[in-house]
C-alpha cells in the first residue's frame, strides 16, 4: 500500500518516521507534497520517500494523510479533491473537525485525528474523532499502519479538545520539566549530557511503569515518599510553588484559544 503525505512539515515527517522506524512500511511506499520544494526535497532524500506534487502524491497514493495547516485545508482539497474521493484520507489537520472535512469533501472517506510528535519513535498518541466515514477496510489498513507508532483512541467531541491537549502540547510541557530536571543537575555538578540522560530515562520509566501496572498517580508518588524522607521534601517544594496548578492552568490556556 502506497502512502501519500501532503504537507511534510514537523508532523508529516514524524509521521514519517514512525512508519519508517517501526517498519509499518518501506521507504519506497511513502510518497510526500509540501509548498516548499527546496526543504521537501531534503527531507525526503534524509527519509528515502518519493517527492512530488499534491496532485502527484494523491493519484500515486492508496491512503491519504492530510498533514497541511489548517488554514491550508479548503485550498489543498480543492487541488487535489478528484484524486482522493474514493481514498480514505487521514486528517491531523487540528481545528478541523469531521463535519468540517467531510463538507469540504463530500462523499469522501475521512477520518480527523491529533498525533502528538513521539509518533516519530513508535511511542506516540493518536487522538480520533468517534464521528468518521471510514469503512471498515479503512479503518483496518488505519489501524495496522498507527498501532506500531501510536497508542489510538478513539473519543466523543466533548473530551477532544482536552485530551488532544494534553497529548499534543504535553511533549512541550513534559520536555520544559525535563530541561528544568537537566538544569537542577548541572546546579549540582552533574554534566548537562548526563543529567539530561538522567532525566529522560526516568521520564521514560514512570510513564512506563504507570502503563504496564495501571497504578494510581498519586500512588507512584507516594511509594517514592517515605516519611521524614528526602523525596517528600522535594514533593512539598512543588506544592509550595505550585507545580500542578501551574501544569493544569497551561491546559486551560491551551483551551482558552
Amino acid at each position: 500500500m502506497n502512502i501519500g503525505i501532503i504537507g511534510f512539515g514537523n508532523m508529516g515527517q514524524a509521521i514519517a518516521q514512525g512508519l519508517l522506524k517501526t517498519r509499518a512500511v518501506q521507504p519506497f511506499s511513502i510518497r510526500a507534497s509540501a509548498r516548499h520544494q527546496d526543504k521537501l526535497r531534503s527531507s525526503c532524500a534524509r527519509l528515502g520517500v518519493t517527492l512530488g506534487t499534491n496532485q502527484e502524491v494523491a493519484r500515486d497514493s492508496d491512503f491519504i494523510i492530510l498533514a497541511v495547516k489548517p488554514w491550508q485545508v479548503e485550498e489543498v482539497l480543492a487541488e487535489i479533491g478528484e484524486h482522493i474521493r474514493s481514498k480514505p484520507v487521514m486528517s491531523v489537520a487540528s481545528g478541523i473537525p469531521f463535519d468540517k472535512l467531510s463538507a469540504l469533501l463530500p462523499g469522501g472517506r475521512c477520518l480527523c485525528c491529533i498525533p502528538n510528535t513521539p509518533v516519530a519513535v513508535g511511542r506516540g498518541i493518536i487522538i480520533c474523532e468517534e464521528k468518521h466515514s471510514f469503512t471498515p477496510q479503512d479503518m483496518e489498513a488505519f489501524t495496522a499502519l498507527f498501532e506500531r507508532v501510536a497508542l489510538i483512541l478513539f473519543l466523543d467531541d466533548n473530551q477532544l479538545s482536552a485530551a488532544s491537549t494534553i497529548a499534543g502540547c504535553g511533549p512541550a510541557f513534559a520536555a520544559m520539566f525535563l530541561e528544568a530536571l537537566g538544569d537542577a543537575g548541572v546546579k549540582h555538578g552533574v554534566k548537562r549530557d548526563v543529567a539530561y540522560r538522567i532525566a529522560a530515562r526516568m521520564m521514560e520509566g514512570t510513564a512506563a511503569l504507570h502503563l504496564e501496572t495501571n497504578q494510581h498517580p498519586g500512588q507512584m508518588k507516594d511509594s517514592v515518599c517515605s516519611p521524614g524522607g528526602t523525596t517528600i521534601r522535594g514533593v512539598s517544594a512543588l506544592e509550595e510553588n505550585g507545580f500542578r496548578h501551574a501544569v493544569i492552568s497551561a491546559v486551560d490556556a491551551v483551551k482558552k484559544t
